[in-house]
């Protein structure tokens, strides 16, 4: 899509990231987890290049090792960042005993560890997306170790 006064404000402040989450009362923690676990474009795009996205570390490998062909449309960059870390934040959560997703005060939403240690996935899917690094499936290795 060319929209000529998008691509000025593009240039001037860069391109949109980050997601936000906000609940107006009582929080429902399974629709969030849920929402949060969509990433429908990359699952697209892992679908494309043979990659089953399956809640597991196995999965964070092969993503890993995908062609990094969305680095060229500036319009998708920040789209399957935020849907890699969100993604990450996902196989964290169901495969890291005491894990789980906490919204902060900004809307953001971050993964809680037992130990109260939080993760900025999306931060994470947005380096993983831009630079390759770091790997999604060292992240989670760190994490789930510790």
């Amino acid at each position: 899509m060319n929209i000529s006064f998008l691509g000025n404000w593009r240039k001037k402040h860069g391109p949109a990231c980050g997601v936000a989450v906000f609940s107006g009362g009582d929080v429902d923690h399974e629709g969030i987890a849920e929402l949060l676990s969509e990433c429908e474009l990359l699952r697209s795009q892992a679908e494309d290049a043979g990659v089953e996205l399956d809640d597991t570390a196995a999965a964070l490998e092969a993503l890993d090792q995908m062609v990094p062909r969305w680095r060229d449309d500036e319009e998708m960059l920040p789209w399957l960042g935020n849907d890699a870390g969100l993604y990450l934040g996902t196989v964290i959560v169901r495969t890291v005993p005491g894990a789980g997703w906490t919204i902060l005060p900004s809307g953001r939403p971050v993964v809680r560890l037992a130990t109260g240690r939080e993760i900025d996935v999306v931060a994470t899917g947005h380096a993983w997306a831009a630079h390759g690094a770091p790997e999604l499936s060292q992240l989670y290795a760190e994490v789930a170790e510790g």
